[in-house]
Protein backbone atom coordinates (compact mmCIF):
# COMPACT_ATOMS: atom_id res chain seq x y z
CA UNK A 1 0.00 0.00 0.00
CA UNK A 2 2.16 2.82 -1.30
CA UNK A 3 -0.45 5.43 -0.39
CA UNK A 4 -0.17 4.41 3.25
CA UNK A 5 3.53 5.28 3.21
CA UNK A 6 2.70 8.64 1.67
CA UNK A 7 0.19 9.25 4.44
CA UNK A 8 2.93 8.52 6.98
CA UNK A 9 5.04 11.25 5.40
CA UNK A 10 2.23 13.79 5.64
CA UNK A 11 1.62 12.87 9.29
CA UNK A 12 5.25 13.14 10.38
CA UNK A 13 5.78 16.47 8.58
CA UNK A 14 2.64 17.78 10.27
CA UNK A 15 4.02 16.82 13.69
CA UNK A 16 7.39 18.44 12.97
CA UNK A 17 5.79 21.69 11.81
CA UNK A 18 3.62 21.68 14.93
CA UNK A 19 6.63 21.29 17.22
CA UNK A 20 8.52 24.11 15.50
CA UNK A 21 5.72 26.56 14.63
CA UNK A 22 2.59 25.59 16.59
CA UNK A 23 0.83 28.76 15.48
CA UNK A 24 0.82 27.45 11.88
CA UNK A 25 -0.91 24.18 12.77
CA UNK A 26 -2.23 24.36 16.36
CA UNK A 27 -3.78 20.92 15.91
CA UNK A 28 -0.78 19.41 14.18
CA UNK A 29 -0.49 16.77 16.88
CA UNK A 30 -3.36 15.01 15.09
CA UNK A 31 -0.54 13.52 13.02
CA UNK A 32 0.15 11.25 16.00
CA UNK A 33 -3.50 10.16 16.02
CA UNK A 34 -3.12 9.26 12.34
CA UNK A 35 0.00 7.24 13.15
CA UNK A 36 -1.81 5.29 15.86
CA UNK A 37 -4.59 4.20 13.52
CA UNK A 38 -2.17 3.31 10.72
CA UNK A 39 -0.15 1.27 13.20
CA UNK A 40 -3.19 -0.67 14.43
CA UNK A 41 -4.19 -1.41 10.84
CA UNK A 42 -0.77 -2.53 9.62
CA UNK A 43 0.18 -4.64 12.65
CA UNK A 44 -3.21 -6.35 12.84
CA UNK A 45 -3.18 -7.08 9.12
CA UNK A 46 0.19 -8.78 9.51
CA UNK A 47 -1.00 -10.78 12.53
CA UNK A 48 -4.21 -11.90 10.81
CA UNK A 49 -2.29 -12.89 7.68
CA UNK A 50 0.09 -14.97 9.79
CA UNK A 51 -2.84 -16.64 11.56
CA UNK A 52 -4.60 -17.41 8.28
CA UNK A 53 -1.42 -18.92 6.86
CA UNK A 54 -0.20 -20.93 9.85
CA UNK A 55 -3.09 -21.18 12.31
CA UNK A 56 -1.12 -19.37 14.99
CA UNK A 57 0.55 -16.08 15.90
CA UNK A 58 4.20 -16.38 16.85
CA UNK A 59 4.27 -14.04 19.83
CA UNK A 60 7.99 -14.38 20.47
CA UNK A 61 8.76 -13.71 16.80
CA UNK A 62 6.42 -10.72 16.84
CA UNK A 63 8.07 -9.12 19.85
CA UNK A 64 11.54 -9.87 18.52
CA UNK A 65 10.80 -8.30 15.13
CA UNK A 66 9.21 -5.29 16.74
CA UNK A 67 12.18 -4.80 19.07
CA UNK A 68 14.63 -5.00 16.18
CA UNK A 69 12.59 -2.59 14.09
CA UNK A 70 12.15 0.09 16.75
CA UNK A 71 14.51 -0.17 19.68
CA UNK A 72 18.04 -0.01 18.21
CA UNK A 73 17.32 3.32 16.49
CA UNK A 74 15.60 4.60 19.63
CA UNK A 75 18.55 3.57 21.82
CA UNK A 76 21.01 5.32 19.50
CA UNK A 77 18.94 8.50 19.66
CA UNK A 78 18.75 8.24 23.47
CA UNK A 79 22.52 7.70 23.73
CA UNK A 80 23.31 10.72 21.54
CA UNK A 81 20.92 12.87 23.57
CA UNK A 82 22.47 11.70 26.84
CA UNK A 83 25.96 12.53 25.56
CA UNK A 84 24.84 16.02 24.52
CA UNK A 85 23.38 16.49 27.99
CA UNK A 86 26.55 15.49 29.80
CA UNK A 87 29.24 16.85 27.46
CA UNK A 88 27.87 20.27 26.51
CA UNK A 89 26.20 23.16 28.33
CA UNK A 90 23.08 23.24 26.18
CA UNK A 91 20.08 24.80 27.98
CA UNK A 92 17.44 22.65 26.27
CA UNK A 93 19.37 19.44 27.02
CA UNK A 94 19.80 19.89 30.74
CA UNK A 95 18.91 16.63 32.46
CA UNK A 96 18.40 14.89 29.13
CA UNK A 97 20.20 11.79 30.38
CA UNK A 98 17.23 11.03 32.62
CA UNK A 99 14.84 11.62 29.73
CA UNK A 100 16.95 9.21 27.68
CA UNK A 101 16.58 6.52 30.36
CA UNK A 102 12.81 6.99 30.45
CA UNK A 103 12.53 6.98 26.66
CA UNK A 104 14.64 3.84 26.37
CA UNK A 105 12.26 2.16 28.82
CA UNK A 106 9.20 3.35 26.83
CA UNK A 107 7.66 4.98 29.92
CA UNK A 108 7.74 8.68 29.03
CA UNK A 109 3.97 8.62 28.50
CA UNK A 110 3.43 7.22 32.00
CA UNK A 111 5.55 9.97 33.54
CA UNK A 112 3.65 12.62 31.61
CA UNK A 113 0.30 11.06 32.51
CA UNK A 114 1.12 11.59 36.17
CA UNK A 115 1.47 15.37 35.79
CA UNK A 116 -1.75 17.13 36.79
CA UNK A 117 -0.43 20.63 36.06
CA UNK A 118 2.26 21.57 33.56
CA UNK A 119 4.56 18.84 32.37
CA UNK A 120 7.64 18.29 34.51
CA UNK A 121 11.11 18.78 33.06
CA UNK A 122 12.00 15.16 33.77
CA UNK A 123 11.13 13.91 30.28
CA UNK A 124 11.06 17.25 28.46
CA UNK A 125 14.08 16.81 26.14
CA UNK A 126 12.54 13.60 24.73
CA UNK A 127 8.89 14.19 25.51
CA UNK A 128 7.87 13.26 21.96
CA UNK A 129 8.62 9.59 22.71
CA UNK A 130 5.40 9.42 24.75
CA UNK A 131 3.61 8.08 21.66
CA UNK A 132 6.14 5.26 21.28
CA UNK A 133 5.40 4.29 24.87
CA UNK A 134 1.65 4.16 24.17
CA UNK A 135 2.20 1.86 21.19
CA UNK A 136 4.64 -0.46 22.93
CA UNK A 137 2.37 -0.87 25.94
CA UNK A 138 -0.62 -1.54 23.66
CA UNK A 139 1.25 -4.20 21.70
CA UNK A 140 2.28 -6.02 24.84
CA UNK A 141 -1.37 -7.09 25.14
CA UNK A 142 -2.97 -6.85 21.69
CA UNK A 143 -1.36 -9.82 19.86
CA UNK A 144 -2.23 -12.17 22.72
CA UNK A 145 -5.79 -10.85 22.96
CA UNK A 146 -6.24 -11.11 19.19
CA UNK A 147 -4.96 -14.68 19.23
CA UNK A 148 -7.48 -15.63 21.92
CA UNK A 149 -10.32 -14.02 19.95
CA UNK A 150 -9.35 -15.69 16.68
CA UNK A 151 -9.16 -19.10 18.32
CA UNK A 152 -12.26 -18.96 20.49
CA UNK A 153 -14.77 -16.81 18.59
CA UNK A 154 -16.40 -16.86 15.18
CA UNK A 155 -15.33 -14.21 12.70
CA UNK A 156 -18.42 -12.07 13.24
CA UNK A 157 -18.01 -12.29 17.02
CA UNK A 158 -14.38 -11.20 16.73
CA UNK A 159 -15.51 -8.06 14.91
CA UNK A 160 -18.14 -7.42 17.57
CA UNK A 161 -15.68 -7.79 20.44
CA UNK A 162 -13.12 -5.46 18.83
CA UNK A 163 -15.82 -2.89 18.01
CA UNK A 164 -16.90 -2.99 21.67
CA UNK A 165 -13.30 -2.52 22.76
CA UNK A 166 -13.15 0.61 20.57
CA UNK A 167 -15.96 2.16 22.59
CA UNK A 168 -14.59 1.39 26.05
CA UNK A 169 -11.80 4.04 26.01
CA UNK A 170 -14.38 6.69 25.04
CA UNK A 171 -16.50 5.80 28.06
CA UNK A 172 -13.40 5.74 30.26
CA UNK A 173 -12.26 9.17 29.01
CA UNK A 174 -15.72 10.58 29.68
CA UNK A 175 -15.55 9.26 33.25
CA UNK A 176 -12.05 10.66 33.75
CA UNK A 177 -12.58 14.01 32.07
CA UNK A 178 -11.54 17.00 34.11
CA UNK A 179 -9.19 19.79 33.03
CA UNK A 180 -6.69 18.49 35.60
CA UNK A 181 -6.88 15.02 34.00
CA UNK A 182 -5.93 16.20 30.49
CA UNK A 183 -2.38 14.82 30.71
CA UNK A 184 -3.66 11.53 32.10
CA UNK A 185 -6.07 11.16 29.18
CA UNK A 186 -3.67 12.33 26.49
CA UNK A 187 -0.79 10.03 27.48
CA UNK A 188 -2.47 6.94 28.90
CA UNK A 189 -2.27 3.69 26.90
CA UNK A 190 -5.76 2.82 28.10
CA UNK A 191 -7.23 6.18 27.07
CA UNK A 192 -5.63 6.13 23.60
CA UNK A 193 -6.23 2.44 22.82
CA UNK A 194 -9.32 3.12 20.69
CA UNK A 195 -7.22 4.83 18.02
CA UNK A 196 -5.10 1.70 17.54
CA UNK A 197 -8.15 -0.55 17.85
CA UNK A 198 -10.02 1.30 15.07
CA UNK A 199 -7.16 0.51 12.71
CA UNK A 200 -7.18 -3.07 13.95
CA UNK A 201 -10.93 -3.33 13.37
CA UNK A 202 -10.55 -2.10 9.80
CA UNK A 203 -7.86 -4.72 9.14
CA UNK A 204 -10.15 -7.45 10.52
CA UNK A 205 -13.11 -6.28 8.42
CA UNK A 206 -11.04 -6.32 5.22
CA UNK A 207 -9.67 -9.76 6.08
CA UNK A 208 -13.19 -11.06 6.70
CA UNK A 209 -14.66 -10.00 3.34
CA UNK A 210 -13.96 -12.11 0.27
CA UNK A 211 -13.30 -10.47 -3.08
CA UNK A 212 -16.77 -11.40 -4.38
CA UNK A 213 -18.61 -10.31 -1.23
CA UNK A 214 -21.13 -7.53 -2.07
CA UNK A 215 -20.33 -5.93 1.29
CA UNK A 216 -16.78 -5.36 0.10
CA UNK A 217 -18.09 -3.54 -2.97
CA UNK A 218 -20.27 -1.40 -0.69
CA UNK A 219 -17.31 -0.65 1.56
CA UNK A 220 -15.19 0.23 -1.48
CA UNK A 221 -17.84 2.64 -2.74
CA UNK A 222 -18.28 4.41 0.60
CA UNK A 223 -14.53 4.55 1.22
CA UNK A 224 -14.16 6.41 -2.06
CA UNK A 225 -16.93 8.83 -1.12
CA UNK A 226 -15.66 9.53 2.40
CA UNK A 227 -11.92 9.73 1.72
CA UNK A 228 -11.80 13.36 0.56
CA UNK A 229 -14.14 14.71 3.28
CA UNK A 230 -12.09 12.80 5.86
CA UNK A 231 -8.84 14.31 4.59
CA UNK A 232 -10.40 17.78 4.63
CA UNK A 233 -11.64 17.34 8.20
CA UNK A 234 -8.25 16.10 9.38
CA UNK A 235 -6.68 19.13 7.71
CA UNK A 236 -9.17 21.45 9.43
CA UNK A 237 -8.38 19.84 12.79
CA UNK A 238 -4.68 20.44 12.24
CA UNK A 239 -5.30 24.02 11.13
CA UNK A 240 -7.91 25.19 13.61
CA UNK A 241 -8.18 23.04 16.76
CA UNK A 242 -5.56 23.65 19.47
CA UNK A 243 -5.55 20.08 20.71
CA UNK A 244 -2.83 20.35 23.36
CA UNK A 245 -3.69 23.88 24.54
CA UNK A 246 -6.40 24.98 26.96
CA UNK A 247 -9.46 25.83 24.86
CA UNK A 248 -13.17 25.29 24.56
CA UNK A 249 -12.44 22.25 22.40
CA UNK A 250 -10.83 20.30 25.27
CA UNK A 251 -13.97 18.65 26.74
CA UNK A 252 -15.01 17.42 23.27
CA UNK A 253 -11.60 16.41 21.99
CA UNK A 254 -10.45 14.65 25.14
CA UNK A 255 -13.60 12.51 25.26
CA UNK A 256 -14.87 11.71 21.73
CA UNK A 257 -12.34 13.62 19.62
CA UNK A 258 -9.67 10.91 19.65
CA UNK A 259 -12.15 8.36 18.32
CA UNK A 260 -13.36 10.82 15.67
CA UNK A 261 -9.79 11.33 14.42
CA UNK A 262 -9.30 7.56 14.29
CA UNK A 263 -12.50 7.03 12.30
CA UNK A 264 -11.53 9.75 9.83
CA UNK A 265 -8.11 8.14 9.42
CA UNK A 266 -9.75 4.74 8.94
CA UNK A 267 -11.84 6.17 6.09
CA UNK A 268 -8.66 7.35 4.38
CA UNK A 269 -6.81 4.07 4.97
CA UNK A 270 -9.75 2.05 3.61
CA UNK A 271 -9.80 4.19 0.47
CA UNK A 272 -6.03 3.79 0.02
CA UNK A 273 -6.48 0.03 0.16
CA UNK A 274 -9.69 -0.37 -1.83
CA UNK A 275 -9.54 2.51 -4.31
CA UNK A 276 -6.03 2.52 -5.85
CA UNK A 277 -7.34 4.41 -8.89
CA UNK A 278 -8.71 7.36 -6.87
CA UNK A 279 -6.78 10.64 -6.98
CA UNK A 280 -6.00 10.75 -3.19
CA UNK A 281 -4.37 7.32 -3.52
CA UNK A 282 -2.42 8.36 -6.61
CA UNK A 283 -1.32 11.60 -4.93
CA UNK A 284 -0.13 9.88 -1.76
CA UNK A 285 1.54 7.18 -3.88
CA UNK A 286 4.03 9.54 -5.53
CA UNK A 287 7.52 8.08 -5.29
CA UNK A 288 9.13 10.71 -3.05
CA UNK A 289 6.60 10.71 -0.19
CA UNK A 290 6.27 6.93 -0.45
CA UNK A 291 10.03 6.40 -0.09
CA UNK A 292 10.25 8.84 2.80
CA UNK A 293 7.26 7.33 4.56
CA UNK A 294 8.47 3.77 4.10
CA UNK A 295 12.10 4.33 5.07
CA UNK A 296 12.52 7.60 6.97
CA UNK A 297 9.25 8.42 8.76
CA UNK A 298 10.21 6.57 11.94
CA UNK A 299 13.66 8.14 12.02
CA UNK A 300 12.20 11.57 11.33
CA UNK A 301 9.84 11.21 14.26
CA UNK A 302 12.62 9.95 16.52
CA UNK A 303 15.16 12.61 15.69
CA UNK A 304 13.19 15.75 14.92
CA UNK A 305 12.70 16.82 18.53
CA UNK A 306 16.35 16.65 19.70
CA UNK A 307 17.51 18.06 16.34
CA UNK A 308 15.23 21.08 16.66
CA UNK A 309 16.30 21.67 20.27
CA UNK A 310 19.96 21.40 19.26
CA UNK A 311 19.53 23.92 16.43
CA UNK A 312 17.73 26.28 18.82
CA UNK A 313 20.55 26.04 21.36
CA UNK A 314 23.06 26.72 18.57
CA UNK A 315 21.30 29.97 17.70
CA UNK A 316 19.04 28.93 14.80
CA UNK A 317 15.76 30.59 15.73
CA UNK A 318 12.77 32.34 14.21
CA UNK A 319 11.80 31.73 10.59
CA UNK A 320 14.95 29.78 9.60
CA UNK A 321 14.32 27.14 12.29
CA UNK A 322 11.56 25.31 10.40
CA UNK A 323 13.38 24.73 7.07
CA UNK A 324 16.66 24.08 8.88
CA UNK A 325 14.94 21.68 11.26
CA UNK A 326 13.25 19.78 8.43
CA UNK A 327 16.49 19.52 6.46
CA UNK A 328 18.56 18.42 9.46
CA UNK A 329 15.87 15.94 10.48
CA UNK A 330 15.87 14.36 7.02
CA UNK A 331 19.66 14.03 7.06
CA UNK A 332 19.70 12.51 10.54
CA UNK A 333 16.83 10.16 9.73
CA UNK A 334 18.63 8.97 6.61
CA UNK A 335 21.75 8.29 8.67
CA UNK A 336 19.65 6.30 11.15
CA UNK A 337 18.05 4.36 8.31
CA UNK A 338 21.33 3.61 6.51
CA UNK A 339 23.49 2.82 9.53
CA UNK A 340 21.08 1.27 12.03
CA UNK A 341 17.65 0.36 10.70
CA UNK A 342 18.36 -1.05 7.23
CA UNK A 343 21.25 -3.33 8.26
CA UNK A 344 19.11 -4.89 10.99
CA UNK A 345 16.13 -5.30 8.66
CA UNK A 346 18.31 -7.01 6.05
CA UNK A 347 19.71 -9.34 8.67
CA UNK A 348 16.22 -10.22 9.88
CA UNK A 349 14.95 -10.86 6.34
CA UNK A 350 17.90 -13.20 5.71
CA UNK A 351 17.22 -15.04 8.97
CA UNK A 352 13.53 -15.56 8.11
CA UNK A 353 14.41 -16.76 4.61
CA UNK A 354 17.09 -19.12 5.94
CA UNK A 355 14.91 -20.68 8.64
CA UNK A 356 11.54 -20.72 6.84
CA UNK A 357 12.19 -21.48 3.16
CA UNK A 358 9.18 -23.78 2.72
CA UNK A 359 5.96 -22.25 1.39
CA UNK A 360 2.89 -22.78 3.59
CA UNK A 361 -0.59 -23.23 2.01
CA UNK A 362 -2.75 -20.14 2.47
CA UNK A 363 -6.11 -20.44 4.15
CA UNK A 364 -8.78 -17.81 3.70
CA UNK A 365 -9.03 -15.41 6.68
CA UNK A 366 -12.78 -15.97 6.55
CA UNK A 367 -12.53 -19.70 7.09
Amino acid sequence: MAGLDGLRTVAVVLVIVYHVEPALVPGGSVGVDVFFTISGFVITRLLVTEYARTGRIGLWSFYRRRWLRLMPALLVMCAVTAVLSVAFALPLFQGAWMAAVLAAGSVVNLVRAGNAGTYSDLAAPLSHTWSLGVEEQFYLAWPLLLLVLLRRARARAVLGWVAALCVLPVIWRTVLWDPAAAHRIYNGPDTRADQLLVGALLALVLARLRADDPRLALLRRWAGRLCCPALVLLGLIAWRIPITEVSGWNPVWYTVGFLAAALLTACVVAALDLRPEAWPTRLLSLSAPVWIGRNLSYGMYLWHYPVIRLLHDLGVRGDPLLPAGLAATLVTAFASYALVERPLMRRERFRVWRLEPVAVPVRSPAS
